[in-house]
């Protein structure tokens, strides 16, 4: 499999972090335009009424500040999803909604757990972790990138502030491992040239022969060298001169 028919832009990867954005926001104003809140809308750990947040949590956020720190990693995220790994990008999405928003309604703590947090998590673990475990040079490489841009996010895996949903990001954590381990995704193949081969024979290699093993360069003859005894044979040709006498 060729590198450029695996990483192809398609219009997904700016189409779906585009309607994600405008979802979330889309709610947010509607929530400001009506003047409600849909935080009952959240997920409400072990009861039946609170397992519809398990879908719609993620389009509801309590500020505009919570609102703002997820829609840039939420984008950045999804694309770089649709980009590198868009033959698995949908079952990511559907699954890590569903499972982090399980995990966060068997776990939470007794209040409504709202916001795009924990998809944003299921998100940066699967990039990282399948980035890894794929050994692929581009995609680990992203997988550092996103350490390096969300690595402390993992800190609010933990009960370290108040006011945050730690169980919807370690659900979401965990969700992206999960199927960081269980997806498969096309990896392009390397190319090995001759020389990275097993099989490979330094002394069958037509332009290595023309070293020694001191590394000294050897010229050869040419192949097609005339023979000093071969007989060498002139023609000559004569052209019929002009009317007045002269050879041209």
């Amino acid at each position: 499999m060729q590198e450029n028919s695996s990483f192809r832009f398609s219009n997904l990867v700016v189409i779906v972090p585009l309607l994600a954005v405008l979802t979330i926001w889309g709610v947010y104003w509607m929530e400001l335009l009506n003047n409600v809140n849909f935080n009952s809308f959240g997920v409400y750990p072990r009861t039946l009424s609170g397992l519809k947040g398990v879908l719609l949590s993620p389009f509801i956020h309590g500020s505009l500040k919570h609102l703002y720190n997820n829609t840039v990693p939420l984008a950045v995220l999804l694309s770089a999803l649709f980009y590198f790994y868009r033959n698995v990008a949908w079952k990511v999405l559907v699954i890590g909604v569903l499972l982090s928003g399980l995990i966060t309604w068997g776990i939470g703590r007794g209040s409504y757990h709202i916001g795009a947090s924990g998809l944003i998590y299921v998100l940066a673990s699967f990039i990282f972790f399948k980035g890894v475990f794929t050994k692929y040079y581009r995609l680990i490489a992203l997988s550092l990138i996103v350490v390096f841009i969300y690595g402390s996010l993992l800190w609010y895996i933990f009960p370290v502030k108040e006011g945050i949903s730690w169980e919807g990001h370690l659900g979401g954590f965990i969700t992206g491992f999960v199927l960081a381990l269980s997806l498969s995704v096309k990896v392009p193949v390397s190319k090995n040239f001759d020389w990275e081969k097993e099989d490979f024979k330094e002394e069958e290699d037509p332009f290595l022969r023309h070293f020694d093993a001191d590394g000294n360069f050897i010229e050869t003859k040419a192949d097609n060298k005339i023979d000093a005894h071969e007989t060498i044979k002139i023609t000559y040709e004569y052209r019929k001169g002009s009317e007045d006498g002269l050879n041209r």
